[in-house]
Formats: structure tokens, sequence, C-alpha cells
């Protein structure tokens, strides 16, 4: 499979970090998601059920992310990663996860997981 299909920059509110004040604020995290994917049947039904529903999964992700409250970035990734794969039978991602303005002299910081 050649085709990915992307989401760049999606913002979300969340607990995270492991410092006593990251417990009581709530920080914007962004993440990007390619998934490896086939795209011909879709291109050529133009059908959604043929596609995969990146609005449907953008949700889930919002609506995880939102509600959970990890230490790591490497465990909010791990958990984002293993939703999409599961609930939307993916086989294949990529999922970089950071917090902008997280340190000083940084746009910011984060970890990227191929899965």
């Amino acid at each position: 499979m050649n085709d990915i299909i992307y989401i760049r920059d999606l913002r979300v509110q969340t607990i995270i970090g492991i410092f006593g004040w990251e417990r009581e604020v709530r920080q914007e995290v962004s993440i990007d998601l390619e998934i490896a994917c086939d795209c011909k049947r879709a291109a050529k039904t133009d059908a959604i059920e043929d596609a995969i529903d990146y609005k449907k999964i953008t949700k889930a992700i919002i609506n995880f992310v939102g509600e959970s409250e990890f230490q790591l970035q490497e465990t909010l990734a791990e958990g984002i990663a293993e939703l999409v794969k599961n609930e939307f039978k993916v086989n294949s991602l990529k999922l970089r996860v950071s917090k902008p303005g997280a340190l000083r002299h940084a746009e910011d910081v984060g970890v990227i997981i191929h899965r």
C-alpha cells in the first residue's frame, strides 16, 4: 500500500504531564496521524463506505484525548494508536503527539510512533 490518509495538527485540550500543576490544568496537544491504506476502491466507487472515514476517526481521537489524563505523551500516543487500529480496522499508522510550548526555546516536544 502506497496511499496515505492524513490528519495534520489536530489540537485537543487534555490533562497531560508529570508535574502537579499539569495534573490540574488542561494543556493543548497537537496530533498528526498518517494511515496507510489503499484508496483505489474508494476512488473508483466514490463512496464513503469504501473509504477511511477521517471525520469519524477525528471525533474518536478528540473524545479519547479530551477525556484522558495520562502522565506521558508516550502513553497517550499508544492509546490513540490502539483506538485507531482497533476501532477503525487500520493495519498501519504513523502518529505524532506533541505539546506545543512545553519546552523553553523549542516550538514543541513530542513522540512519533509507527504501529
